[in-house]
């Protein structure tokens, strides 16, 4: 069986609004909604995990209402397991953290592949999904990521050839196991997304290609880009 854990724990700071990030509509609906739709569109029987702050799980449900969508099922224990509903972890006190609660909810002997991705990114394509969750399954780990467009310079070292980068993007696609083990180690600040975590732990990271479209919303330009995407995709 395959997952994803979707970390949504953004304050909202950038956006310059009360209402935390992943919560703001974009097309009148709340930006995570949209997330989570995306990936029942690539696949129905994906198990869902939904990572979010305990401050912010009762306004989530109450969202929920509002919008008529599908409130998060009581946690069962990991040996349960299932597709469907999607369940609900406690956000940590980093990514990482938030994570290991996501993880703690699948079976320890599970088989299949785990995607982790940004709630704020609501418009990955269902065919960069697939392609990594695919490439994880043949290689143990995959990350979508499309080529820098603008010169890049270094504050003191000056311009750097841009071709030698790749932005990254999630959902980032490991097998289970690996993960698992890899989120075992210690905590430390290198650990900037989940693909840090696995190379950390000396597995190579394969990448694929992404979607330029799935931009991640977290300031109140991104949200006019974002509601132009939405226009072209209807």
């Amino acid at each position: 069986m395959d997952y994803v854990i979707i970390v949504a724990g953004g304050k909202g700071l950038r956006m310059g609004s009360d209402v935390p990030k992943q919560f703001l509509p974009v097309g009148g609906r709340p930006v995570l909604m949209r997330t989570i739709e995306r990936f029942r569109e690539y696949a129905a029987a994906l198990q869902i995990i939904l990572v979010l702050p305990i401050s912010q799980q009762n306004y989530w449900r109450e969202l929920c209402k509002e919008y008529d969508f599908p409130l998060p099922v009581p946690t069962p224990l990991p040996q349960q397991g299932g597709g469907g509903p999607y369940l609900l972890a406690n956000g940590g006190a980093t990514r990482f953290h938030s994570v290991q609660a996501g993880l703690a909810l699948i079976p320890d002997d599970a088989d299949g592949v785990v995607g982790v991705h940004d709630g704020v990114r609501p418009f990955p394509s269902v065919e960069v999904i697939s392609r990594c969750y695919e490439t994880a399954r043949q290689t143990g780990a995959a990350i979508p990521v499309t080529p820098v467009v603008e010169t890049l310079r270094h504050v003191s070292e000056g311009t750097k050839p841009r071709g030698d980068y790749r932005l990254v993007q999630t959902p980032q696609a490991f097998d289970i196991q690996l993960l698992k083990a890899a989120n075992r180690q210690p905590y430390r600040e290198a650990f900037t997304d989940d693909a840090s975590v696995v190379e950390s732990y000396g597995h190579a990271i394969t990448l694929v290609e992404g979607n330029r479209e799935n931009i991640k919303i977290t300031t109140p330009y991104d949200l006019k880009i974002a509601e132009c995407i939405l226009h072209d995709e209807l």
